[in-house]
C-alpha cells in the first residue's frame, strides 16, 4: 500500500512538473512584442505563429496588403497580431514599420529581420539592377530596420535582434554571387552589432538556414527546366536527405528570442540539415 501511494505521488509530482515545464516553454515570450519583417509567408509567418503561441504580441510586415490580411486572419485566434505594409529597403518605410509596432503595442522587444529575396546568377550574369535589389533587401533592409529599432530597445533597457542569414552567409554557393554577398554581409553585420550593443543588453544573433520549403523556393522550382530533378537535387544536397520546413527555422528563432538564450549573442546558428558541416 505504501509503495502504491509512493508511486502515485511520484507520478503526480512528475505530471505537475511536466505541466509547469510545458507551460513555461509555451509562455516564454509572454508580455513581449515582436516585429517580423517578411512575416506574411514562409519562415516569417511560421515564426509569427511560434511567437504568438509563446505569448508574444506580433507585428508582421510585408509588401503585399493582401498577403498581410491573409496572415493576420489565419493567426488572429492565437493572439494579438497586426500587419504593416512596407519595403525594408526604403528608409522611410523601414522606420514606419518600427514606429507602427511601438504605436500599436507600446514597445518592441524582439526584431526578426526575415525579409529577403533570392537570385540564382553567377557574377557575370548578374545585372547591376539585380545586384542592387538583392543587396538592398537582404543587407540594407536588415541594417535599416535594426537602425530604427535599436534606440527603442536602448530606452527599454534591452531587446533581441535575430537576422535571417543563410548557409550562403557562411560558405559560397554556386551561381549565387549577389545572394552570397548579401547573406555574408548579414552574418558579419550580426556579429558587429552584437559587439556594439552587448552593454545595452541587446542580443544580436542570426540563423543560417539552407533550403527551406517556402513560397520563394517553390517559385524557383517552378522556373526550373525539370522541377522534379531540381527538387531531388535540393534534397540530396542536404545530408539529412531533405530540405527544411519553415517551422524548424521558427523554433530556432524562438529559442534565440527567449531567455533560454540569454548568454548567446553574436552567434550564427546553422539550421541547415548538415549542409555547412560538409
Amino acid at each position: 500500500m505504501v509503495d502504491t501511494v509512493a508511486r502515485r505521488d511520484h507520478v503526480t509530482t512528475f505530471f505537475v512538473r511536466s505541466t509547469i515545464g510545458a507551460w513555461l516553454i509555451v509562455m516564454q515570450l509572454k508580455g513581449k512584442v515582436a516585429l517580423i519583417t517578411g512575416g506574411t509567408e514562409g519562415m516569417g509567418r511560421a515564426t509569427a505563429e511560434a511567437f504568438l503561441r509563446a505569448g508574444a504580441k506580433v507585428m508582421v510586415s510585408g509588401r503585399s496588403s493582401d498577403k498581410g490580411d491573409v496572415a493576420v486572419k489565419a493567426l488572429a485566434e492565437l493572439g494579438e497580431i497586426s500587419f504593416v505594409k512596407g519595403d525594408v529597403s526604403v528608409a522611410d518605410e523601414a522606420e514606419r514599420m518600427v514606429e507602427a509596432t511601438v504605436e500599436r503595442f507600446g514597445r518592441i522587444d524582439i526584431l526578426f529581420n526575415n525579409a529577403g529575396v533570392y537570385l540564382e546568377r553567377s557574377a557575370d550574369e548578374t545585372t547591376e539592377e539585380e545586384w542592387d535589389r538583392v543587396l538592398d533587401v537582404n543587407l540594407k533592409g536588415t541594417f535599416l530596420v535594426s537602425r530604427y529599432t535599436v534606440p527603442y530597445m536602448k530606452r527599454q533597457g534591452g531587446g533581441v535582434i535575430i537576422n535571417n542569414s543563410s548557409d550562403a552567409g557562411l560558405v559560397g554557393n554556386p551561381s549565387c554571387a549577389a545572394y552570397c554577398a548579401s547573406k555574408g554581409g548579414v552574418t558579419i553585420l550580426t556579429k558587429a552589432m552584437a559587439l556594439d550593443y552587448a552593454r545595452d543588453n541587446i542580443r544580436v544573433n542570426c540563423v543560417n538556414p539552407a533550403v527551406v520549403d517556402t513560397p520563394m523556393v517553390a517559385r524557383e522550382v517552378a522556373r526550373a527546366d525539370d522541377p522534379e530533378e531540381y527538387t531531388e537535387q535540393m534534397n540530396m544536397d542536404h545530408p539529412i536527405g531533405r530540405i527544411g520546413r519553415p517551422e524548424e527555422v521558427a523554433k530556432a528563432v524562438l529559442f534565440l528570442a527567449s531567455d533560454h538564450a540569454s548568454l548567446i549573442t553574436g552567434a550564427a546558428l546553422s539550421v541547415d540539415g548538415g549542409v555547412t558541416a560538409q
